[in-house]
């Protein structure tokens, strides 16, 4: 076989050699950026519903964290003193939890990134003035302060709500959340009159479920404060 011929067959084999190994590390790359777009994407929108503790199921998540588990039991404060906290608005005010002493307090934890919190806020803004009579008071705690004000104004001024955005400290997390903080976003603790949180959601709820809560929180303090008269 002539020599030139074994030249151009190596020159072949190598170049299809060469395009493989691009093609593999193409393939590679390719995929690993498709993965990290899904993981992006299912956090955004991952919804979780803390399990009532009378054991029924919930809708929301084919994966429910166990009622017996360390993460369910350091969020489960139904029945506990709401923990107090005094943080400032994006405009620099202070707020405590102990200014709405003897109303109703819905406090929200959502984040910039959180897909489901920014469905619910509108929802929040609508129901804090159709229950503003009943001295509704709603609190939104940014759960992700290391975005910014800009950022997290920018995200609640296109949402539309004017109740108080609270920029959080780290400590606020862990006190409704565990020494871990948060583990689910948006989460949601519904405190009476009486400073007692009468129910907590983690995830995103409909709207439907979101009203009866504050009808309860509402109720709760309502017959609290009658029962202590």
């Amino acid at each position: 076989m002539p020599e030139g011929f074994d030249v151009k067959r190596s020159g072949l084999v190598l170049s299809v050699m060469i395009v493989g190994v691009a093609l593999l590390l193409w393939a590679g790359w390719h995929n690993l950026r498709e993965r990290k777009l899904a993981m992006r994407e299912a956090q955004e929108n991952h919804v979780v519903l803390v399990p009532e503790k009378s054991g029924a199921a919930m809708s929301g998540s084919a994966t429910q964290p166990d009622p017996q588990s360390p993460e369910a039991e350091a969020t489960q404060m139904r029945g506990k003193v709401a923990p107090a906290f005094t943080l400032v608005t994006l405009d620099g005010k202070k707020v405590s939890l102990s200014d709405f002493k003897g109303r109703p307090v819905l406090v929200n934890f959502w984040a910039t990134w959180c897909g489901p919190c920014k469905v619910e806020m509108p929802w929040f803004e609508e129901f804090q003035k159709q229950y503003a009579a009943q001295g509704l008071e709603i609190l939104g705690l940014a759960d992700d302060v290391d975005a910014g004000k800009d950022a997290i104004a920018k995200v609640a001024q296109k949402t539309g709500v004017t109740y108080p955005i609270l920029l959080t400290d780290g400590k606020v997390q862990k006190a409704y959340g565990g020494p871990d903080g948060m583990d689910y976003l948006p989460m949601s603790f519904y405190v009476d009159k009486n400073g007692v949180v009468v129910e907590e959601t983690a995830g995103l709820g409909s709207k439907d479920e979101i009203e009866a809560h504050i009808k309860k929180v509402i109720a709760s303090g309502a017959t609290s404060a009658a029962g202590g008269q």
